[in-house]
């Protein structure tokens, strides 16, 4: 359904007046590479999840899957067509096949709407005519988002709502409109631990039941392995690490990965009072990115090629792709 090849996008970096004048008399305008050569694929019922500390990249690639962003180099291709070339009635119908799913409930909802109205918003947006056929996808919505019994919530506001209730509104208003891809960007994160759980099972069964494609959008990598088909792991805007929750997870290649897993706090550590993991450093500048792999001022196996130069991200074994010189038996290392 999706197919992403070498996607990137940069920002301009706002100069002081000083430094614009010698921008401009000079004509090299310094931007920052947010994301740098991602490349995946989604298939239809297929939960795609996308990992990573604060600042690689994740947000930036949601953005730009839903053209929120044009790219800067690279393509998206939906259903056969080339994202960046849609215009007119083609991005506005890519507009009804693609939506999101915000992290904050308290924030993504109108306090002077009720359930029904803010369900029913993108079918007005839309066009869809007829006040009785919207209706009626709304109430399949909510049914489907667990909002039942729907009288009792479809003439609630938002401030009437628990936060889990708030998030299935968010949902319903998602869905109503059938999509084909949906986005979610830690749409859990904001929720109390014990409702998270079902609100990650309803996403989990609407895409199965719905035929969507979903992108999973999370810096915790144990919820990603419950629900995801597949996990990327990114690192200063480039998937360093790619394959099923089963792979990346448990037997994890890239340092990077070992070390997010590592830092996932379980039970046995409070147990033994011992330490969580740390990574040290931080990561590179986005606009003067260091000499070879992005990773290796912070890595502890580093050798001299990771200062020469950048890896590729390449299968290591079936459909587990790694971008990382310790597991390219193709580089003469040294």
């Amino acid at each position: 359904m999706i197919e992403v090849r070498d996607l990137q996008k940069s920002f301009p970096v706002k100069e002081t007046l000083f430094k614009a004048l010698i921008t401009a008399f000079t004509g090299k305008q310094r931007f920052v590479r947010a994301v740098n050569g991602v490349s995946f694929t989604m298939q239809e019922g297929e939960i795609f999840g996308l990992a990573g500390e604060s600042g690689c990249g994740k947000t930036t690639t949601c953005m730009l899957l839903l053209r929120l962003y044009t790219p800067s180099g690279g393509t998206i291709e939906f259903q056969g067509k080339d994202l960046k070339s849609l215009k007119g009635a083609e991005l506005s119908e890519f507009r009804r096949k693609a939506q999101l799913i915000f992290q904050d409930p308290y924030e993504s909802l109108n306090p002077r709407f009720t359930v029904l109205r803010t369900i029913e918003e993108p079918l007005i947006v839309n066009k869809v005519r007829g006040k009785a056929q919207r209706r009626d996808r709304v109430l399949l919505a909510m049914a489907r988002s667990r909002l039942t019994p729907v009288e009792e919530y479809i003439r609630k506001y938002p401030h009437e709502l628990s936060g889990g209730e708030r998030q299935r509104v968010c949902i319903a208003r998602a869905i109503v409109l059938e999509p084909s891809l949906l986005v979610a960007d830690e749409a859990v994160s904001m929720l109390d631990v014990s409702i998270r759980a079902s609100v990650l099972n309803l996403l989990r069964q609407l895409t199965e039941e719905m035929h969507m494609a979903a992108l999973y959008i999370s810096h915790d990598l144990s919820l990603l392995g419950s629900i995801c088909d597949k996990i990327a792991i990114m690192y200063s805007g480039e998937i360093v690490e790619m394959g099923t929750p089963t792979e990346v997870i448990n037997a994890p290649c890239h340092p990077y990965t070992k070390a997010l897993v590592a830092a996932v706090p379980v039970p046995e550590f409070y147990r033994r009072e011992a330490k969580l993991a740390s990574i040290t450093g931080e990561p590179p500048d986005l606009i003067d990115f260091p000499q070879g792999c992005p990773f290796q001022p912070r890595c502890e196996v580093a050798e001299d090629i990771c200062f020469r130069k950048k890896p590729d991200l390449c299968e290591t074994n079936q459909k587990h792709f790694v971008a990382c010189h310790l597991h390219d038996a193709t580089v003469a290392r040294g």
